[in-house]
């Protein structure tokens, strides 16, 4: 296959899987070695192994980072500090996309950034919702106190269950009125953790101040 035949194949993909191209019979190797010859001369940008966009001349339609997170590794979805942003409970910019996964912890770094999972286990991995990002593709999302209690989850080591201060000094958490407590407290009982659950408690009573 020469790239004109590949390009009118696969423009419409969002992501260039190698194993959707691979033969049922044959050598694979020889595609492998034309897809990473298409790398070094600029024509596809290299996601993670196996997996590519063409440049962004010949490709038709831009997949956000959100979807391309999603397709990268999963189960997964997108939350914590990423998920804040995305709902404007932090005024910080977060350039790289965070998610939680049921596997093994994991980085990709590529060119259209970097992509991190968190891992979490099966039982607390829920609480999260689909969405069409500008292109009408599909992600999925932690719900905002989902995306708040995965942060907190994460992050028990540097919290203190008597510090309410630090959700708003610390962390900056803002326009909090879209958070409803009870969802707060439900889902931060999955865990089955103490410290969570006093963590969260704790920025419940902090909630209840900010929004009288």
């Amino acid at each position: 296959m020469n790239y004109a035949e590949f390009k009118n194949k696969t423009e419409k993909w969002p992501i260039i899987f190698s194993q959707d191209l691979m033969p049922h019979r044959g050598d694979k190797q020889i595609i492998r070695n034309q897809l990473e010859r298409w790398r070094v001369r600029k024509l596809l940008i290299k996601l993670r192994r196996g997996a590519f966009l063409l440049n962004t001349t010949d490709r038709k339609g831009d997949p956000s980072r959100t979807y391309i997170a999603n397709q990268l590794y999963g189960p997964s979805y997108v939350s914590l500090e990423y998920a804040l942003q995305f709902y404007g409970l932090i005024p910080e910019r977060v350039n790289d996309l965070t998610s939680v996964t049921t596997r093994k912890t994991m980085r990709f770094t590529n060119e259209i950034g970097t992509f991190i999972y968190q891992h979490i286990k099966p039982k607390v991995f829920r609480a999260f919702k689909m969405l069409k990002d500008e292109t009408g593709l599909v992600f999925f999302i932690a719900e905002p106190e989902k995306a708040l209690i995965d942060f907190f989850y994460l992050n028990l080591n540097k919290l203190q269950t008597e510090d309410e201060k630090i959700f708003e000094e610390s962390y900056r958490l803002q326009n909090l009125e879209v958070l409803k407590m009870k969802k707060v407290m439900e889902f931060a009982e999955f865990f089955d953790c103490d410290k969570l659950v006093r963590v969260s408690r704790s920025f419940c009573r902090f909630l209840k101040e900010v929004n009288r």
